[in-house]
């Protein structure tokens, strides 16, 4: 099977660690509340900063929670089991897309955990176009909005669903997972 998947919030647990920055920035450098929506998967709509805030919160705290992250609590075990069934992981990710330097650092990240995948695309914006260029039978992602978009041109995928994120109505093409571990179930149990 080929599996597509995203780095931040799905292997890598720098999505928590980037909140915990954006909540810091918004309340003690912003002095105020200017959360709007926390179901949103990217700060750029969570919260109500004007683009110089967002622009600073960027070259101030983005690298720096990045180099704070870790690899997602079961992902070296399950990753582990699903390649030795011969499972093929395509990175399909936007990391990079601010600095170079965030994409260096998932790979530092990834080469600390011995973790190799079989092809990385950096930079991307439009994943479907991966998925569909790749023939990816399911992708994992924490993006809500890239799910549905995967989901409605019928690819399978797991929306890998943080706490606070907004709620997705499971079909046959979206299923919901919340660890490594239900991940395995189910591509285990066939999809």
């Amino acid at each position: 099977m080929k599996i597509g998947i995203d780095l931040d919030g799905v292997v890598i647990d720098s999505e928590t660690t980037f909140r915990v920055y954006e909540e810091i920035f918004d309340i003690d450098i912003l002095k105020g509340n200017n959360l709007i929506d926390k179901s949103e998967p990217k700060f750029q709509s969570r919260y109500n900063w004007t683009e110089e805030q967002e622009n600073t919160f960027i070259k101030n705290h983005l690298f720096k929670a990045s180099r704070e992250s870790n690899i997602m609590p079961g992902f070296k075990t399950v990753y582990k089991l699903l390649k030795e069934q011969n499972h093929e992981f395509i990175v399909i990710t936007a990391r990079g897309g601010f600095f170079q330097e965030m994409q260096d650092d998932a790979k530092r990240i990834l080469k600390e955990n011995d973790i190799k995948f079989d092809k990385y695309y950096f930079k991307i914006k439009d994943k479907l176009e991966i998925c569909q260029q790749e023939n990816i039978d399911i992708m994992i992602d924490d993006n809500w909005e890239i799910i549905k978009r995967i989901a409605d041109n019928k690819i399978k995928t797991l929306y890998f669903r943080d706490t606070n994120l907004k709620k997705l109505d499971e079909n046959e093409y979206i299923r919901e997972v919340n660890n490594w571990g239900e991940i395995y179930r189910i591509i285990k149990g066939g999809i």
